[in-house]
Parts: C-alpha cells; structure tokens; sequence
C-alpha cells in the first residue's frame, strides 16, 4: 500500500456540489499544494431551481473563507429563519420550526417540560411565542442574532439563494484560488486492471484529467461511484414516496413587496408545496407522488398558485429517496445527488454535502487510500443519511390529513430508532439524541408540538415550581419576546444594511 501523499484531486462535475468540494478544499489544504481540477460542462444543465438551507450554509463560508455580504449579493439572497409549515395538521393549522431556541430551561430541566405542565393545566399559548426566531419570522422582521442572550433569545439564520448563481461565484472564488476548471464532456472513466482504482477521466476535448483522488459529483447518474465503481442505490421509498417535484419560479406582483424571512411549506394532495423567496423572484415547486397525481395535473396546481408572472416553463424533476450505499468507495467520494437524496423538506441537500466534506478532511487519506478510512466514512454517513430520514418520516406520518395520499404516511411502518424517539417524548416529554443527528432538540420539539404529539407526563422536577410561578415566569419571556421582535427591522430593510444597499 502506498504511502505516498495525495498530490492531486479531480471533481468531477460542476454544480453546488461540485464547486462547494472545490471552494473547501482549496482552502483546507492549500499548505500542502494539491492541484484540485473540476470536470464539467456548460452543455450539461445542473438542477438549480432555488435553494433553502440550514445555519450549516453559514458555518461553510466562514470554513471557505467566504465574504458571506458578498456570497449573498452575488447570488440574490435573503435570510431565512426557519420553515413555516401550513396545513400539515387538521383543518388550517399552521406551525413554524425556527432555528432557534425555545424559553429557558430551569433547574436542569428542560422548557418544554413546564410548558406542557401549563398546557395541561388550560395555558394554549402557542410554543412559537417563546422563540424570538419564530416571532421575528412571522412578523417580517429580522435582525442580528444578540450575543450573550437568554435562552428565548437564541435564534440562527440561514440564507435561500439562487442555487445557479451561488455555484457561478463559488466558481469564481475557486478558480482565482488556483482551481484549474475544464469545460468537457467525461467521455470514458480509466481505470487501474489490478485495482479497479480510477486514474483518469477521458474528455471529449481530448485531455485526459489524471488524479489521485476523485470526487463525484455528477448528480444522479454517479458516473464515477454507480456506473464506474458499480456501488448499488438503496432506495428508501417505502418510507419517503414522493419521487418528483415541478418547479415554476415567478415574480413578485409588487416588486417593492415584503420577503418573507422563512421556507413556506405548504401540504398539498399527493405532497407538499415550496416557497422560497430571493430578492429578484420567488421559488415555487410541487414535491409530489407519481402515484396520486400526474405530472400535468402537478404543474396545473401549482401554476394555480403562483404569486406573479411565471419566470419559467415548468421544470419536472424525477428522483429515488435514498442513497449510495458507500459513498466511499476506492478512490471516489460521491458528494450531493452522486451519494444520494433526501427531498428538499427541510433543506438538507447543502447541509448534507458540507458534511460530507468535513468528514473527508477529517479522514484525509494518501495514496494509499486504507480502507479503515472510507469504512469510517460510509459509516458515519449512513447514520447521517439515516437520522434526517427519519426526520423527514415524521412530518409524513404524524399529519392530520383526509387524502389518500396522507393517509398511507399515517400507516408506514417507522423505523426503531424513530419509534423509539416517539414513544419517550409522548411519555414523558424525553429527547433523544443519537449518533450523527442533523437537528438538534428543539427541531424535533417544533415538529411533534407542530403535528399534535405532546407528553403524556412531564419531567416530576417540573412540580418544584408551582404553576403561577412557571406563569408569571413564561409571561415575562413572552413580553420579552415580542418587545425585542417588534423594535427589529423589517426583512427588507436589513437586507439592505447588511448588504450594504439603499433600502427600497
């Protein structure tokens, strides 16, 4: 085996995925010289309809020595606070999960424990009232996170952004870092007889591109990790079975409108509707079973909701739930849509290739490439991959739907360790947390308040403080609360100073 240092590494495929491995790792390991070369081309669209992300977005520029001002000014963006989720419940209920904090644990016992102690008491205050995210939110406001700051105070922010022109500046950022980018078709993968290891991608302008190590990112056909290296695809639609989205960008009516600070999702028959706003247009898309609607009948809903002018014709995507079995596999590393693909619910696909960057760093092989080290890898990801399923399986099964379509979710078969999450929170309010989980607590409290799943019985360390005291307590969080939502700026107007901008 050989012990030689990695001296080269080819990415093979453009994109976000693509040019978020170039940004990052021409940053990391600059101080050891490694030529990184992109493989893509321009007569080969990227699927890029608007994107939503978590606070990991953030963590990414700082790590990729990102100007985040600039980041956001390149690629349209505005700040999101979170994911309003509307109609999931019965009838017109609504619900929001912040990035954020919720009241003020006390004792060692957490809020949500005296919370549900007053809920069964008759208090109805609804739980997105102890989160400045959530109040700064639904009032169109936004501002710097305060620092120190109590519990409720607590928020983070992620961005949306036009997902075309964000891998456009990236790609900008990483070729004046040295990044050498060639615009060719991958014609034919080389390959090692004795190995099977890839040592070089045939192009059809006729250079051969060799490497050490090669990163995969050509969305879902995996070039190099499924039809080179053959790594099967485990398909996860038993539990998440939606496998295609219609996407129609539009224009806002009045372009001097508010933007909203947050994802809207809202439930529809056979799945479930996005809103994203940018500054310069609206994102809108159909996430859907093929099985309960057709794709016609997919576009005509959500043409029939559309804010404004339609930017675009429809854009059907088709795709499996799931993921590569190893995304290590030799000397290739599948990243985004090549390793797998979680739909956009909770706007994990970033989050996800972030990760999977990291881990790599964490786990930077030589030449040699031991085995131990992609074994550690595809270990990890599975359970990454894994945990946000599972989080994604609960919006479905938890809803308070009629449609045939929400009805099944209701009967899927959870998986343990979910089950075993459910059953401790309704018994006794108890979070647990395991081994690579994407969202923390108080996501998963947003989702089980939100859908109607609530303790049966609260921590008995709760009953050291007798109801009025938790009142009084819980009535001065949300007076706090509201007073620091409401002298926030708008949205808008704190784009327009964090970008440096006139306001509109």
């Amino acid at each position: 085996m050989s012990q030689a240092p990695v001296r080269s590494i080819v990415i093979a495929g453009g994109g976000t995925a693509g040019w978020m491995a170039a940004m990052l790792l021409s940053r990391r390991l600059a101080p050891l010289g490694i030529a990184i070369t992109l493989v893509e081309s321009t007569t080969i669209g990227t699927i890029g309809v608007g994107e939503a992300t978590t606070p990991a977005i953030r963590d990414f520029f700082a790590e990729a020595g990102l100007d985040e001002a600039a980041v956001m000014r390149a690629s349209n963006a505005t700040a999101k606070l979170g994911i309003l989720f509307d109609g999931w419940g019965s009838g017109d209920s609504r619900f929001f999960h912040p990035f954020g904090l919720y009241g003020t644990p006390s004792n060692g016992v957490d809020f949500h424990h005296y919370w549900a102690k007053l809920r069964a008491g008759g208090d109805a205050t609804p739980l997105d009232r102890y989160s400045l995210g959530s109040q700064l939110a639904l009032n169109g406001r936004m501002m710097t996170p305060p620092r120190p700051a109590p519990d409720y105070a607590f928020f983070d922010w992620a961005v949306h952004f036009d997902a075309a022109l964000f891998a456009r500046h990236l790609r900008e950022v990483a070729e004046a870092r040295g990044v050498v980018r060639i615009d060719a078709r991958i014609q034919q993968v080389e390959r090692c007889a004795e190995t099977g290891r890839i040592l070089a991608l045939q192009t059809d302008a006729g250079g051969r591109v060799a490497g050490n190590l090669f990163i995969d990112c050509t969305g879902f056909c995996a070039l190099l990790a499924g039809e080179t290296l053959g790594e099967p695809y485990e398909d996860w639609r038993a539990l998440l079975p939606v496998d295609r989205a219609v996407a129609i960008p539009c224009a806002y009516r009045d372009p001097a409108a508010a933007i909203d600070p947050y994802t809207r999702v809202a439930a529809r028959p056979a799945g479930w509707q996005w809103r994203i706003p940018l500054r310069h247009r609206i994102g809108n898309g159909y996430v859907y079973a093929s099985g309960h609607v057709s794709d016609d009948e997919a576009a005509a809903t959500l043409r029939s909701t559309l804010e404004g002018e339609a930017l675009a014709e429809p854009n059907v995507l088709r795709f499996t739930t799931g993921r590569r079995r190893r995304a290590w596999v030799s000397n290739c590393v599948a990243l985004g849509l090549a390793a797998g693909f979680l739909e956009p619910l909770e706007s994990t696909s970033i989050t996800l290739i972030y990760s999977g960057l990291q881990r790599l760093l964490s786990l930077f092989p030589d030449d040699g490439m031991d085995p131990a080290l992609a074994d550690e890898y595809n270990r990890i990801t599975q359970l990454e991959y894994e945990r946000v399923r599972d989080f994604l399986v609960l919006h479905y099964w938890a809803n308070g739907r009629d449609e045939p379509f929400w009805a099944e979710r209701r009967e899927t078969r959870l998986p343990d360790a979910l089950a075993h999450k459910i059953r401790l929170f309704e018994a006794r309010g108890r979070m647990v947390r395991m081994e690579w989980e994407t969202f923390a607590d108080p996501s998963w409290l947003a989702i089980f308040v939100g859908l109607g799943i609530v303790p049966k019985r609260w921590d008995p360390l709760a009953d050291g403080f007798t109801a009025p005291q938790v009142e009084s307590a819980f009535g001065r969080m949300t007076r706090d609360v509201a007073k620091l939502a409401a002298s926030a700026p708008t949205h808008r107007a704190w784009l327009a100073a964090m970008l440096g901008e006139a306001a509109a």
